[in-house]
């Protein structure tokens, strides 16, 4: 690894940058540890690859109906405490399954019902989160801070699964349901911490209007429309996240400590690919690498369906995530840069219910179509189809595929190229 620059350097020395950081991977953290404690539990239960996929689709209805709410509430209200007050909520009902879990009353009804709580939470708090990382950093920053902020969420992606594994093997969900929890309640004691630079929150009335802007903003800047609809889209078709259960005890003939690995190992090489781009700019023609990423991500999702052996499925894993990073990478900053602050909070509600399309929604695809043709179709199919997603909106979106340094994005200058571009590079 290189050395790191100055300015990497002294992004990890500022306190509300670090504070944001340990607050982020602590959470990220124990989100793993609850998604493997809550796959095992629920396909333990019902032996249903469609009950898996549930698990994503009542995680995603409540970001798709509050999120005009959440982008309103972030651009509003203090940021800081919008993120601290959501990840205590999320603590308080990781609680609530520690107590079902040990008081064995808990079924996969009960499960869905607090999985939908703690997915209306987090769609309070992502929109927050993304948007008080521009008001901790500089902009000539937020490249590399967005790098490391993916970084430690990927380090606790690594950490996460397997201690999830092993807490579960150890002690059973209870165990695994109240370390989450704890995580939780920290990770939101930090983020109350944090001094982020002063804003002015948006006053007046609540309107149809300002509910909705966020979605009008997005969707006139084709720019920003295509990066958060292909990230959608192909992680949508791509996801095999929600069937890593059945893979790792059907499939590959493992048990909890084996579905750590698998959960793990997207992360493992997410996280090389996110501290190289920390430690060394992106540079130039940022929007060739994503779609570069996004490629890679289908072709190592079909490798990972075709596989029967643990260690080839975990590579092919590692790869997923080393494309999904880059996505991320580029697709974050882009958003960032192109949206003044009065809505970043909006704008990135949308990013946030695209996301949640992509991930949750995509679990609940791949759960249905698992039931219906299999998982290793399922899931290789889905490879197929991110590719050919990603070669599609190259030629829809020929303003992202050309964009060369993030640096240069800002809302004036993604104004002018919508005006000159927004003839032939948005979506039919």
């Amino acid at each position: 690894m290189p050395d790191p620059s100055p300015g990497a350097a002294s992004l990890l020395r500022q306190t509300p940058f670090a504070l944001f950081l340990a607050s982020r991977i602590i959470s990220a953290m124990a989100v793993q540890v609850q998604v493997v404690a809550v796959g095992w539990q629920v396909y333990d239960l019902t032996d249903s690859a469609l009950a898996l996929g549930l698990v994503g689709l009542v995680q995603f209805l409540p970001v798709l109906l509050l999120m005009p709410l959440t982008g309103e509430v972030a651009d509003r209200f203090d940021r800081r405490l919008v993120v601290g007050i959501c990840r205590a909520l999320t603590g308080l009902a990781a609680l609530a399954l520690t107590y079902a879990s040990h008081g064995g009353w808990v079924t996969s009804t009960t499960i869905f019902a607090f999985v939908a709580v703690i997915g209306a939470t987090r769609g309070f708090e992502m929109p927050a989160q993304q948007a008080l990382l521009a008001g901790v950093v500089r902009n000539t920053d937020l490249a590399r801070a967005t790098a490391f902020s993916s970084s430690a969420s990927q380090v606790a992606t690594i950490a996460g699964p397997a201690a999830g594994g092993f807490l579960y093997a150890l002690g059973g969900p209870g165990i695994a349901y109240g370390t989450a929890a704890a995580g939780f309640l920290l990770a939101a004691l930090m983020a109350f911490a944090i001094q982020a630079a002063p804003r002015q929150g948006i006053r007046g009335r609540v309107t149809i209007e300002n509910l909705l802007s966020g979605l009008v903003f997005v969707r006139t800047r084709p720019i920003l429309l295509g990066a958060v609809s292909l990230d959608m889209v192909a992680v949508l078709l791509g996801g095999a996240a929600a069937l890593l259960p059945i893979y790792a005890r059907d499939i590959l003939q493992t048990g909890p400590w084996g579905l750590g690995i698998l959960r793990a190992a997207p992360a493992v090489g997410a996280l090389g690919m996110s501290l190289l781009l920390a430690w060394v700019p992106l540079g130039g023609n940022a929007g060739r690498k994503m779609f570069a990423g996004v490629i890679l991500f289908g072709i190592a999702t079909v490798v990972f369906g075709f596989s029967t052996n643990l260690w080839l499925s975990a590579a092919a894993l590692a790869f997923i995530g080393m494309g999904d990073v880059v996505s991320v990478v580029v697709r974050q900053t882009l958003v960032q840069l192109a949206t003044p602050d009065e809505m970043r909070g909006r704008v990135a509600a949308v990013n946030s219910l695209f996301i949640g399309a992509s991930n949750q929604l995509g679990e609940f695809e791949s759960g249905v179509a698992a039931a219906l043709i299999g998982p290793v179709a399922a899931v290789v199919l889905g490879g197929v189809g991110t590719v050919a997603v990603a070669l599609l909106w190259m030629r829809l979106f020929p303003a992202l595929r050309d964009i060369d340094r993030l640096e240069d994005i800002s809302p004036d200058s993604e104004a002018s190229r919508r005006r000159s571009t927004a003839g032939n590079a948005a979506m039919p």
